[in-house]
């Protein structure tokens, strides 16, 4: 099988000149991106997301830059041919600028990550600014931010009123001007998200937010229909592994019970003049 050429920024930039999609999934272990890669996703986010759907907790706050490093360090491993994207968690950028340039740098420098994306409104600005000027590159995570959610009151929708929307799309120009690489929208209306992709050099993510993005990612665990996390109605499931997951445990419990499995097939046996030369030694 010949190598997949590595996709860059200047990839994804190319692609939304030409009018062509890119597709990301969130991806949290070596052997699954291995197959991400092979399958030719062109990105992957590790999202701060693996708290809810790995973790089991109930929001994305609890994770941690080190544990995220270390998770997106394996991703990069099974997937050295895609554009990677590390998450950076709550409250790893929004203190201070040292602080968000030092765990951005993690990101980079240990798990090799191609850019960072941070959840961002006009107030963090001057982080983007500063990320920028390092440089790391950096996507600018607009409309709901997941890690705001305590103070927008839960997972809905951002930019339903004309006064909202507006806001979202002035946000998506201060932060390309500010040297941002690229945006991503989450649960923003498709004519916001389409004015915004129209009006920016930049490559646009959506997440739940209609078809006229330049690409489009969606967390791996709601399109498998694994289970965990919040997963959005509009999500297109291709497969459920909850249910094949299910049956295939069920199927090994019972074949253990009733002592099918393992079989004289699925051991390891002694050689006979081993096994003669124990019987003589007991």
């Amino acid at each position: 099988m010949a190598t997949r050429t590595k996709t860059t920024i200047r990839t994804l930039q190319s692609r939304k000149r030409d009018r062509q999609k890119f597709s990301i999934l969130t991806c949290y272990d070596y052997s699954t991106a291995c197959v991400m890669d092979a399958a030719g996703i062109d990105a992957i986010l590790v999202g701060d997301t693996y708290a809810e759907v790995c973790l089991g907790h109930s929001t994305t706050l609890p994770v941690t830059v080190e544990h995220l490093v270390t998770v997106t360090a394996a991703v990069r491993r099974g997937a050295p041919n895609v554009f990677l994207i590390g998450d950076m968690p709550y409250l790893s950028y929004q203190v201070c600028q040292v602080d968000a340039i030092r765990n951005a740098g993690k990101f980079m420098a240990d798990a090799g990550c191609d850019c960072v994306k941070v959840e961002v409104d006009r107030r963090l600005v001057d982080t983007v600014i500063a990320l920028a000027r390092v440089p790391i590159p950096v996507i600018a995570h607009l409309g709901l931010r997941p890690q705001s959610i305590h103070q927008i009151g839960g997972y809905k929708a951002q930019g339903m009123t004309a006064e909202a929307a507006k806001t979202i799309i002035e946000d998506a120009k201060i932060m390309e001007d500010a040297g941002a690489t690229g945006l991503l929208l989450e649960a923003v209306p498709a004519e916001v998200a389409q004015i915004i992709t129209e009006a920016t050099a930049l490559p646009v993510v959506g997440c739940v937010s209609g078809p006229h993005c330049d690409g489009q990612v969606v967390v791996m665990h709601d399109m498998l229909g694994y289970g965990g996390g919040h997963p959005p109605k509009s999500v297109k499931r291709y497969a459920n592994l909850h249910e094949i997951l299910g049956g295939a445990f069920r199927a090994y419990a019972q074949d253990v019970g009733a002592g099918e499995f393992p079989t004289e097939q699925n051991s390891i046996t002694m050689p006979e003049a081993e096994l003669a030369r124990l019987r003589r030694i007991l």
